[in-house]
């Protein structure tokens, strides 16, 4: 791995090790076409049987409405093929009439790879399940289990965190979320294979789940099983995911194109090309797309902080003139790399002080070009503080006031213990589930961790060297015009950056007519923007109408 790629790596390597704590959802944590690993290999033994399934009832209050539900926390085994997903029950057991062998016993080191995927599913008993919407979500990481998006946006209980702060320690609060999707539509919280209470197992199971393109294929495996157990194949459906969950879904998107049509997919967040983020892109010199994709996100981070010379009164216009200039001048002038005349490299370096209060002498011997780290240190460095990757608007004590980089994400550190303790105490207390068993917030801690951050894209080729699955949701867009999509994103989030993801969406590889199929919500917040309630609460409002929308297939 690259020494120090942002401080992303930093966080799933160290930090989470230290801590078994999971990053709110590190999209970037390692540049593509390298591989995220723990060393060691899992122990060879037996699986347990799959915990039986646990149903509750409960009721949730949202826009004063009463909602009644009734929860499902639960696993279903899928298999690292077709060919052998198809010899399963739902439970992992072979199928008599599959016609294979039972994999021997006393070697199940031996037996083909499975995977147990946990899930907390949400009904509602107000409507015919076969015609009320279903909806699936899932974070990313890679490596990350789902525990914040369960816990924080639309699931029927929440964790309350104190916005842009570093709260005491538990207890923690949990309330009703009045803002629970469950308005319209039912909720699947899916954890991936190896995160909270979902396992891998069998010969070579790392290898056969942990990838871009396995993950994605073990997703297409999941939904389709749990579409034949709840009798929802006739449902309308929908994918959420956030940060890498959006790669997932792009993936996943197109790969259920062969089975089904989705209504929908909202996406948080966005990184669908790896080569756009603010991650380390001086490792893979050329590719300044990079720097005009974060430098929107490092203005509006100097805004929050009052770190912009003759400070703005509005973040919206002053972005607007931000994004003018970074796709003029900016751009134009490292694209000329070392033909920029000095003369107007000062002057861009100038510019470049009056959006983000960084000195034009920094950026001068940045070469113009700053990486979110450095950016994260050198914002308040003269009050030895360090601002948020993942959401910039926090802020802690640099490690190093003397490192030319942050080494840590305050962010993550803020909310990571609040959302650890909600998830175990909901799905126990609330869900009846997992009494003896631990629920692992990411994989990174797992001996044997090691990501294939590669992607094979439609139409075969090799795996591509850098993950780009733009060409992904485009295939799946072309192959169902009807599809829709919903971008949501923040202006604080120097993880997968805003500008980014709008650029990728306007670089789809598809006809301009599909390009209304396509809409943009972006707040005033970081990655995770319901840890924000009126970030929440517009969620909310967008993904409700986006659904009742397009339930119909409109």
């Amino acid at each position: 791995m690259l020494r120090r790629l942002a401080f992303a790596a930093t966080l799933c390597t160290s930090s989470l090790l230290t801590n078994a704590q999971a990053p709110a959802d590190l999209a970037s944590g390692a540049k593509s076409g390298e591989k995220v690993v723990v060393q060691g290999s899992p122990a060879a033994v037996p699986p347990p049987a799959a915990p039986a399934d646990s149903t509750t009832d409960g009721v949730v209050h949202v826009g004063g409405q009463l909602v009644n539900y009734r929860a499902i926390a639960g696993t279903l085994t899928v298999g690292a093929t077709d060919a052998q997903d198809a010899t399963l029950a739902f439970d992992g057991k072979l199928l008599p009439e599959a016609g294979v062998r039972q994999p021997d016993r006393e070697k199940p080191e031996e037996a083909p790879p499975t995977a147990r995927i946990f899930y907390a599913a949400y009904f509602t008993k107000t409507a015919p399940g076969e015609v009320r919407p279903v909806t699936f979500l899932y974070n990313g990481g890679p490596g990350s289990s789902t525990m914040w998006l369960h816990m924080g946006s639309f699931g029927p209980r929440r964790v309350v965190t104190t916005d842009a702060q570093h709260d005491t320690a538990a207890p923690y609060r949990m309330v009703e979320n009045q803002y629970s999707l469950l308005d319209a539509t039912d909720l699947v919280f899916i954890d991936a294979p190896g995160t909270g209470f979902s396992r891998i197992m069998g010969k070579d199971a790392a290898k056969a789940f942990w990838g871009t393109d396995q993950d994605a294929h073990a997703f297409d495996r999941f939904v389709r099983r749990f579409l034949t157990k709840y009798n929802r194949w006739n449902s309308p459906k929908y994918l959420f995911g956030e940060s890498y969950g959006t790669t997932r879904s792009a993936v996943l998107s197109n790969i259920l194109e062969d089975h089904l049509d989705l209504n929908g997919v909202m996406l948080l967040s966005q990184i669908f090309n790896f080569d756009i983020t603010a991650d380390g892109p001086g490792a893979n010199p050329g590719t300044d797309i990079a720097y005009v994709a974060a430098l929107p996100s490092f203005a509006a981070t100097a805004w929050y902080h009052k770190k912009v010379p003759n400070q703005p009164a509005e973040l919206l216009p002053f972005l607007k003139q931000v994004e003018e200039y970074t796709l003029g001048e900016y751009a134009s002038a490292l694209l000329q790399g070392s033909d920029l005349p000095p003369a107007r490299k000062q002057a861009v370096a100038e510019k470049l002080n009056a959006f983000t209060g960084i000195p034009a002498a920094y950026w001068t011997k940045a070469n113009l070009r700053m990486s979110g780290a450095q950016f994260s240190q050198q914002l308040l460095g003269a009050e030895n503080l360090t601002v948020g990757r993942l959401d910039s608007r926090y802020q802690g004590p640099a490690i190093d006031p003397l490192s030319s980089e942050a080494e840590y994400d305050p962010f993550t550190n803020s909310i990571s213990s609040a959302f650890n303790a909600a998830i175990n105490s909901y799905v126990r207390n609330d869900l009846k589930y997992g009494e003896q068993a631990t629920y692992m917030p990411s994989a990174y801690a797992l001996p044997g961790f090691d990501w294939e951050l590669r992607h094979a894209a439609p139409g075969g080729g090799r795996p591509d060297a850098s993950v780009n699955v733009m060409s992904d949701l485009a295939s799946a867009m072309k192959h169902n015009p009807r599809l829709k999509v919903m971008l949501m994103g923040g202006y604080f989030d120097l993880g997968t950056l805003y500008f980014g993801s709008v650029y990728e969406m306007k670089h789809l590889p598809m006809p301009a007519s599909l390009e209304d199929n396509i809409s943009y919500h972006f707040f005033p917040t970081g990655h995770m923007v319901y840890i924000n309630e009126e970030g929440l609460k517009g969620m909310h409002e967008y993904a409700s109408a986006f659904i009742r929308s397009t339930q119909n297939g409109r």
